[in-house]
C-alpha cells in the first residue's frame, strides 16, 4: 500500500461506536470480513450471538456472492474457523442462486463429517424448523454440496462423527442422496443406515473404556492411566491438538520421562505445529494450564504409585511451549533491524471477554499474544498496554508467553478504559518516529477523560508534525463493523481482522501494495 504523504482533507467521523464516540463505518467488504474472522457467534460484550448472526445476514445480501463464498473459503481454509464458514454457506444459498456457486462452496468449507450435519442443523435454525424431519425442500444447492461432501468420508471418518442430535448422518444421507462412487462405498452407506458401522478407535475411547474399569485401590487406577498415557504417546496416534489440550492430564498421572521427551518434540516441531493449524492462543490455554499445575496434588498422585514426582517435567513443557509459539512469527516479513514499531494492547473492559462460550481464553489474550509474537519479531519495538493510560513495558525479547502472562499480571496498572489515543501523543510529545503502530483492540475506542481527544486527530497530528510516513495497524479482534480512523491511504491507516497468526500473511499484503482483502480475492472456487 502506498501512503500519500501530503496534507488532505479529512473525511468526518460517519458513525459512532458503542461507546457513543465518533467511528468511521467500514465498507461492507471490509465489515464482512471483520466481522467473519472475529465470529465466535457467542454472545459478546457489546453484541449477542442474534444480533452478530443478523448482521452477517446483511452484510451478505450486501456483498457479491463470489466474494461472500471466497470469504467462507478463507475463514475455513487460512483461519482454521468451522462454525462460521458454514453459516455463510447457508445464508448465501437463501440469496444467490443459477448457477453452482453455493454447491462448490459446500463442498468446499465441510471438511468434516459432522460439518454435514452442522450446516442441516443450522439451515432448519435459520428457518424456524426443528429436528430432521421438518427439513423438507432443502436448497437444492445445499443439498448437491452436502452430496459431493458424503463422497469424501471414509467409514471410520463416519462412524467417529455419527453422533446423537438434532440431526444425524443417517437422516442427512436420506436427505442429500448422495450418490456412492462404488460398491464398497454404497456398502458403507448401508451400514450407516443400520447403523452397523464399526466403532472406531480414537484416544477418547480408549480413555473412556478404562475410565470405566473399577480398580481396587487409587494407586491401581493411576498406574493404569500413565501406562495409558504413555501408550498413547508412544503410538502417534494421539494427535496434535489432543496433546496440547492434555498436558496437564499426562503431567498429572506422572509419565515417564521418556514419554515427556516424546511430547515435547512433538510440541516444538515446526512441522507439526504447521500442520495443527493450532490458532496461537491456544498454546497461550495450554501454557496457563501446566503453569498452574498444582504441586501438591502432583506429589500426592507420585506418592500413591511410589514414583518420584513429574513436577521436574515442567520447565521442559513449557520450553517446547514457548517454541511451538514462536513458529507461528517465522514469516513474519516487513522487518528489518532498523523498523521501528510501536505494539499496543488494549487492556480495557470490553477485552474481558471470552472468545467463546467454552474457552477461558479472552479477547484481551490474543491481543497479548499476537501482539507479543509482532514483538518477538522485531528488532526496535516498544510495547505496552492501554486503558485509563498508555503505559510502555519493557519485556525480553522471544518470551512470548511469559511476556503475555507478565502484561497479564500487570493489566490493573493501566485501568479499564480505552483511551487509545494516548498511544500516538505519548510519541508525538516525545517527538519520536517510528514507521508502525500496530493497535490489538475491538476498536470501541473513547475518551474516558471527556476532552474531545481521538485516535483519528492523534494520528493526523502525528503524521503532520512528526512521522509524515508512519503507518497505523489496527488489528480488530471484534468485529463490531467500526474503526477509530478512517481505513484508507491517505490517514496511513489500514485495518487486519482475526485471532489467527494469518493476520501477519494481511500484514505482509498491505506491506506490497494489497489490502486485507487481497489474499481472499486470490481464492478459487
Amino acid at each position: 500500500m502506498r501512503f500519500n504523504t501530503h496534507t488532505q482533507h479529512h473525511s468526518a467521523p460517519t458513525a459512532v461506536n458503542h461507546e457513543g464516540a465518533p467511528a468511521y463505518q467500514l465498507t461492507p467488504q471490509l465489515e464482512l470480513y471483520a466481522a467473519v474472522a472475529t465470529a465466535a457467534l457467542s454472545n459478546q460484550f457489546y453484541e449477542s450471538a442474534g444480533t452478530r448472526l443478523q448482521r452477517l445476514r446483511q452484510l451478505i445480501a450486501q456483498n457479491d456472492p463470489q466474494f461472500v463464498a471466497q470469504l467462507a473459503v478463507y475463514a475455513r481454509e487460512q483461519l482454521h474457523l468451522r462454525s462460521v464458514p458454514l453459516v455463510l454457506a447457508v445464508e448465501l444459498a437463501q440469496v444467490h442462486r443459477g448457477d453452482g456457486l453455493v454447491s462448490r462452496l459446500v463442498a468446499r468449507v465441510v471438511q468434516r463429517a459432522d460439518e454435514i450435519t452442522e450446516v442441516l442443523a443450522y439451515y432448519a435454525a435459520a428457518n424456524q424448523r426443528q429436528g430432521a424431519k421438518t427439513l423438507n425442500r432443502l436448497s437444492k444447492q445445499l443439498q448437491k454440496g452436502l452430496a459431493l461432501s458424503f463422497n469424501r468420508f471414509d467409514s471410520y471418518q463416519l462412524a467417529k462423527y455419527d453422533r446423537a442430535g438434532q440431526v444425524r448422518l443417517r437422516d442427512a444421507l436420506f436427505l442429500v442422496h448422495p450418490t456412492a462412487k462404488s460398491p464398497e462405498q454404497q456398502a458403507l452407506f448401508d451400514q450407516l443406515v443400520r447403523g452397523e458401522l464399526p466403532t472406531p478407535y480414537t484416544w477418547e475411547t480408549e480413555l473412556s473404556a478404562l475410565g470405566q474399569q473399577a480398580f481396587a485401590m487409587d494407586a491401581e487406577r493411576q498406574a493404569a492411566f500413565r501406562q495409558k498415557w504413555e501408550e498413547l504417546i508412544g503410538s502417534g496416534k494421539l494427535g496434535y491438538m489432543a496433546l496440547l489440550r492434555n498436558l496437564r492430564n499426562i503431567l498429572e498421572t506422572n509419565v515417564s520421562g521418556e514419554a515427556v521427551e516424546q511430547v515435547c518434540a512433538t510440541l516444538a516441531d515446526r512441522t507439526a505445529v504447521a500442520r495443527s493449524k493450532q490458532l496461537p492462543f491456544r498454546f497461550l490455554a495450554a501454557y496457563r494450564e501446566v503453569v498452574g499445575l498444582d504441586a501438591g496434588l502432583l506429589r500426592r498422585a507420585a506418592a500413591a504409585i511410589g514414583i518420584g514426582s513429574s513436577n521436574g517435567h515442567v520447565p521442559a513443557v513449557l520450553a517446547a511451549l514457548k517454541t511451538a509459539i514462536s513458529h507461528s512469527a517465522q514469516n513474519l516479513r516487513g522487518f528489518d533491524a532498523n523498523t521501528r514499531v510501536v505494539v499496543a494492547c488494549d487492556v480495557s473492559g470490553s477485552m474481558q471477554q471470552p472468545v467463546s462460550a467454552r474457552s477461558k481464553v479472552l479477547l484481551y489474550d490474543v491481543g497479548l499474544v499476537l501482539g507479543m509474537l509482532l514483538q518477538s519479531r522485531c528488532q526496535h519495538v516498544v510495547a505496552g498496554m492501554f486503558g485509563d493510560q498508555w503505559k510502555r513495558v519493557t519485556l525480553p525479547k522471544g518470551q512470548v508467553l511469559r511476556n503475555v502472562q507478565e502484561l497479564y499480571r500487570r493489566e490493573g496498572e493501566v485501568g479499564y478504559s480505552t483511551n487509545g489515543h494516548l498511544v500516538v501523543q505519548d510519541l508525538r510529545q516525545r517527538r519520536e518516529v517510528v514507521e508502525k503502530v500496530m493497535i490489538f483492540t475491538d476498536c470501541q475506542l473513547w475518551d474516558s477523560r471527556g476532552t474531545g481527544n481521538t485516535l483519528a486527530q492523534a494520528w493526523r497530528e502525528y503524521r503532520r508534525t512528526v512521522a509524515p510516513h508512519a503507518r497505523l495497524y489496527l488489528f480488530d479482534l471484534a468485529g463490531h463493523g467500526t474503526t477509530p480512523v478512517e481505513v484508507h491511504e491517505q490517514d496511513g491507516a489500514a485495518l487486519i481482522a482475526g485471532w489467527s497468526d494469518k493476520v501477519f500473511d494481511v500484514l505482509a499484503a498491505l506491506e506490497n501494495g494489497g489490502s486485507a482483502l487481497t489474499e481472499i480475492e486470490k481464492i478459487d472456487l
